[in-house]
Formats: structure tokens, sequence, C-alpha cells
């Protein structure tokens, strides 16, 4: 411990923000707009700067990102700052957090914070010291920025409900996808728990959207909602498994997003996790698939259904893999079809689909109009027919596949 406090603020930053890089599920999206302006606080959740994280929109966000202090007394097997770690530890107050966002501020070095903590005496003597980081950034300094706050497992409720009046977000990791792989990886941790903790949350956040009768107004309560993270590749769970557990956290706790993360080999690790990472790709390929659930009206099983093992097609898109794996049902007539249909054809998003939708109230539209609205012809045009476009016996082809797959030079992300 004396050895640790003997560290100035600068080493002890290098160690905790680079502790925090584990932690994906960082993104400012979803939270009410707020600015210094007439109200005098200091700060804003909107703008652009340093990035740490990206919006869905593409908007860059920039993220104080650390934890209050590694040092842990759990020992999931797959967490670098584990108890039986012999990493570098260090450790933050409360009022340095504080500063230290401050100073980065006004630096313009930031629009936020992300904060996050190992598990230090216990799960709410940990939560209590960083609900007292954002009421001191709140309330004391005004402070208008964004903050995202990483709940601590097993932490009381009523600590819970005081981090919502202040942070932004709030997430709770539920680490795996499966109970039995977190009793085996991470044996602290309850799955009963965390799910309860979430279900408390979402419960507060609807109570919270609703008006009051006396001021028909609805109180500030976790705007941007909640999210969870899981680790990919480090208990053998397939894509079918992880994301069919990501269908039941946003239908049963109305998640605003789950982040995934490969696993990533760590020093000293246990002989129950893999040697090997898994493919970067594969992260990608399920960000795609949860797109593909929560805004394209796939189901879970129609998704990963097209490759054997419940196993997502690194070469493809799911989208693309599933078309092809679906050709009787193209091409599909951009004039006539349904959104619905219109939304499983590869290539067209939800903004082109918006824009086919409208324009085709006017005119019957032509395949050179699908590429003014931004989308690729090369990746449509098997898979369509418009005013003056066939695409003849192209979707019936047997070497199809083969032109959407990547070029040798592409692969170095599989």
């Amino acid at each position: 411990m004396n050895k640790m406090m003997k560290k100035t603020l600068k080493e002890r930053l290098a160690i905790l923000s680079d502790a925090a890089k584990y932690d994906a599920s960082c993104a400012s999206s979803g939270t009410t707009k707020r600015d210094s302006g007439a109200s005098g606080g200091l700060g804003s959740t909107e703008g652009s700067g340093i990035c740490h994280a990206y919006a869905p929109d593409g908007r860059c966000i920039s993220l104080l990102k650390i934890l209050l202090t590694n040092f842990c007394i759990y020992d999931c097997a797959f967490c670098i700052n584990r108890s039986s770690s012999n990493v570098e530890r260090a450790r933050f107050t409360p009022e340095e957090v504080v500063w230290l966002t401050l100073e980065f501020y006004r630096r313009n070095y930031i629009e936020g914070l992300f904060l996050s903590s190992g598990i230090i005496r216990s799960s709410d003597h940990t939560m209590e010291e960083m609900v007292r980081v954002v009421r001191e950034l709140r309330v004391t300094h005004n402070f208008r920025g964004y903050i995202h706050l990483k709940s601590i497992p097993e932490a009381s409720a009523k600590l819970i409900e005081e981090a919502g009046l202040y942070a932004d977000r709030l997430s709770l990791n539920i680490e795996l996808p499966t109970d039995s792989g977190i009793t085996r990886l991470a044996p602290e941790k309850k799955p009963s728990g965390i799910r309860r903790s979430m279900g408390d949350l979402r419960l507060k956040i609807e109570e919270a959207g609703e008006p009051t009768l006396q001021t028909k107004r609805r109180k500030r309560f976790v705007p941007a909602g909640q999210s969870t993270q899981m680790i990919v590749g480090a208990d053998g769970a397939s894509d079918a498994t992880i994301l069919g557990t990501s269908a039941r956290l946003y239908g049963s706790y109305g998640l605003r997003r789950v982040y995934y993360s490969a696993f990533s080999p760590i020093p000293d690790s246990s002989k129950n996790l893999p040697l090997i990472k898994p493919p970067l790709m594969r992260e990608h390929r399920l960000y795609q698939a949860d797109w593909l659930y929560r805004f394209y009206g796939f189901g879970i099983d129609e998704i990963t259904a097209t490759q054997e093992g419940g196993m997502l097609d690194l070469d493809l898109d799911p989208k693309l893999a599933w078309a092809l794996g679906h050709r009787e049902q193209f091409p599909v007539d951009i004039n006539r079809a349904a959104k619905e249909m219109l939304l499983r054809v590869p290539g067209l998003g939800t903004k082109a689909v918006k824009g086919i939708l409208s324009g085709r109230r006017f005119r019957r539209l032509r395949i050179e109009d699908l590429a003014r609205l931004g989308v690729s012809i090369k990746k449509v045009q098997a898979f369509v027919t418009a005013e003056g476009w066939t695409p003849k016996r192209l979707i019936e082809r047997p070497d199809l596949r083969a032109m959407f797959e990547p070029k040798p030079e592409q692969l170095q992300l599989l």
C-alpha cells in the first residue's frame, strides 16, 4: 500500500486509464442535451473533441475513461485486475477523480467521464465512493458534461438509485453469455444478482419516464439508459448463444446497448482460458448481427442459421450471408416491396429504405436512384429489380458469393 501511495498522480493516471481499456461499454449516445449556456453550468454533452468513443451516428465523443482503482477483491479469471494478478496497482481518491475531470474538461481534452472500478473492501464501499465522485461533480461543481458510471455487482439498490440521479448512463456488465461460464470463470459474481439489479434499474428508469401528477414533468434519471458488456471467446459460447443472451437482455431489461469485447489473453491467466484471442472480425460480426436484430426485424435464429455450430460467417456480413442462403426470396422489387423485405436486401440500410419508400410515392424508381441515396449498386444489383433494371439470373450464379468475399489483403482482421 505504501508503495502505491508514493506514485504520482500522473503515474496513477497512466495505470488506471490503461486498466480501463478492457471495458468496451463506453459510449455517450442517447442522453439529453445540456450545455453551460444560461444555466451557468460547467461542461456540455454536445460537441466534438479527442475521440474516446463513438456514438451510433458516428460522432466522436471524448471521455476521460479511468478506474477509481484496479485493486479488486474478486478473482475473475478473465480480468487483468483480478486479485491474484501481479499487475501494478494504483488508486485514486474520489476528490482526485473530480479534480482530474474538471481540469481535463477546462483544457478541452474531454467532454465527459467514464468511471469504473475494481471492488475494494465491499461492493457498497466501492459504489459509495463512485457515487461521491458524480455527486460532487454535479452538485458542487454543476458539471453538465456526460457521465457514464459502471455499477458495481451486488451494490445496494439505494446506492444504484442515487447514482442514477447524477449519471447519464449506468452499465452493469453481465461479462459472459451463460450462467455456467460466469460460475466457472467469475465465481464471486452472481448472475441472478446482476439480473435483479438490471431489472430494478429498468423499473426506476420507466418510473422516472412517467410525468408526475403535480408538475407534469419527468424526473431526470439515467437519461441514456443502461448497457452491459459480454466477453467473446473466453468460455467457448457460440455466436448463437451470445446473441440469444443479448436478445433476452434487450427484451427483459430494456438495455440501450450490449457491447461485445473480444477476449484478449492476459498475463498469468487461468488454465481455463484459451491461449489465443478470437478473430477481431468475430466481434465485428456480432455487432452487425445485433444491429439486424434490433433495427432490421431479423430473428436471432435466422441470423445464426447460415453457418454450422451457431457461428457467424466471418467472410460475409450477416445480412448478406442470410440473403445468399435464401436466394428464393430475391430479387426484390424496390417499387413494390414492403418495408420489412426492403430491410433484408444487402446494401440497403434504414435511411436508404426510408428514402425508397418516400421517393416511390411520386414516381417509379430506377437503380440509379439508389446510388443517389448512397447505396452501393454493386452490392444490391443482384438482389433488386427497379424501373429499367432486372438482374436476370444474376441471383442464381454459383460464384455470387465469391463476388462479395474479402480479397486476400482484407483478411488481416480475420
